[in-house]
């Protein structure tokens, strides 16, 4: 399997991933949306960051 292969199956995860609460849960996710709103970049960027740490950690993890 090729890189551009792999991250073509990456992409695609991410995407099932990210759309399975706004089908299972409009309107919750239509609040979150709304109160994500409101936060602060710098609180954003914070939760932006942790989440790519945890990304890698587990990436390190299972490779």
């Amino acid at each position: 399997m090729d890189l551009m292969q792999q991250l073509g199956i990456a992409f695609s995860l991410m995407l099932i991933l990210e759309g399975i609460i706004p089908f299972l849960y409009p309107r919750k996710w239509r609040n979150l949306v709304t109160r994500l709103s409101e936060i602060d970049n710098r609180q954003l960027r914070i939760a932006g960051l942790a989440s790519m740490l945890l990304g890698l950690l587990i990436l390190g993890a299972l490779t």
